[in-house]
């Protein structure tokens, strides 16, 4: 009898990144009921439900009583997310500088020009080169 092979085990985060975005995509809060059915159904409710409680626990989405359960809505947009990770994982270095070092020598140059425009405009300095659009990232 041939053995069924074993399902590969997903990436990490990428179950939060999933609610994380039907919640983004959502115009209001939702339920873990609501999100399991934005992200097609195949998950349990309970799987939407311990990731939503994780993500609450991280301060990434907040609740709010909706009858039994809870409604969920994100606390900050996916760029705002990625920033307060950024900051977390600083926070946690010892060494500041060396971390922040190495961040700058791994960014391309178009990042590393949008970057400077960004400290540029922080500082209430007239920023050299082009302004970030409303599309444009770190």
């Amino acid at each position: 009898m041939a053995e069924t092979p074993p399902v590969p085990r997903r990436p990490p985060g990428e179950l939060e990144a999933s609610v994380l975005g039907a919640l983004w995509a959502a115009e209001g809060p939702l339920s873990a009921a609501e999100v399991q059915s934005a992200l097609g159904g195949q998950l349990a409710r309970t799987t939407i439900t311990t990731i939503l409680t994780r993500l609450h626990d991280k301060g990434a989405v907040s609740r709010s009583r909706a009858g039994r359960g809870f409604a969920y809505s994100p606390i900050q947009d996916s760029a705002g997310l990625t920033a307060r990770r950024m900051r977390s994982e600083l926070d946690k270095q010892d060494d500041r500088s060396t971390a922040l070092a190495r961040f700058v020598s791994q960014l391309t140059s178009e990042d590393e020009q949008l970057l400077r425009v960004l400290l540029a405009g922080a500082e209430g300095g007239a920023p050299e080169g082009p302004q970030p659009g409303p599309g444009d990232a770190l």
